[in-house]
């Protein structure tokens, strides 16, 4: 029994001397307090209460920006959230140039996202969207780069609008497909009209043409209602020749 506070001392040396670290993680160490370096992946070896050594996870981290509220260019109020993509890619920098560089991304990540999406009118923000992704990309991965962090993009989640501004939006979209449904009709009549007058033309040079389509109509109408129809066929030219009497 006389061992056993040695051996619970000699595991706790060991403990914190060997550390393991994954393929995707590297440790930052100090030594009474200063940078040594920056290790692993691997079997790690500290020395005990001189070395103590920090994690650092290199994959990229996905981090979501909270909902904004944000006033557009054109004073229109709207709520805004959006992912952010980054990494590691300095990871002495990521540990002594900032307290906690996760905290401090997503604080710059807010701000930036309301002061790029302020910058443009309502129209431009529902209809830009990859304009606007870029350009907090661009921000973003500079602003976070003396921490050791590398942005990968920036991407627009959701964009909220008050319900009078979609009422508004869904009266001027239905006005707009009214407008259109309009116009395709015009331009269907117009087309009809340009067949029928030159149907009319060649109806017009082609006497014998007008007698086939004289009997067709004929044929027509005692076949699809012959018990009540009746019918009495003059020539085509009957009605012409008296007029002209």
């Amino acid at each position: 029994m006389a061992f056993v506070p040695f051996i619970v001392i000699a595991i706790i040396l060991l403990f914190n001397t060997l550390k393991i670290l994954a393929e995707y993680e590297r440790g930052v160490v100090f030594r009474l307090g200063r940078f040594t370096g920056v290790r692993g992946p691997g079997l790690i070896i500290l020395i005990p209460g001189l070395e103590k050594m920090r994690r650092v996870d290199l994959r990229t981290v996905t981090m979501d920006i909270p909902s904004q509220d944000i006033i557009s260019k054109d004073n229109v109020t709207l709520k805004v959230n959006g992912v952010v993509y980054f990494r590691v890619n300095n990871p002495e920098r990521a540990v002594i140039a900032v307290e906690d560089f996760i905290q401090a991304t997503n604080q710059i990540a807010q701000t930036t996202l309301r002061s790029v999406i302020g910058q443009f009118e309502l129209d431009d923000i529902l209809s830009g969207r990859d304009q606007i992704n870029h350009k907090l990309q661009v921000i973003l991965d500079d602003q976070t780069e003396p921490w050791g962090i590398k942005v990968s993009a920036v991407e627009v989640k959701a964009i909220d609008l008050p319900i009078e501004m979609q009422r508004a939006m869904a009266k001027q979209a239905e006005a707009e497909r009214d407008k259109r449904a309009k116009i395709i009709s015009a331009q269907g009549e117009f087309e009809a009209s340009k067949k029928l007058a030159e149907a009319a033309a060649v109806l017009d040079t082609q006497k014998n043409a007008i007698v086939l389509r004289y009997l067709d109509t004929m044929k027509e109408i005692s076949g699809s209602n012959a018990a009540s129809t009746t019918f009495f066929p003059l020539p085509v030219d009957f009605l012409s020749k008296i007029m002209s009497k």
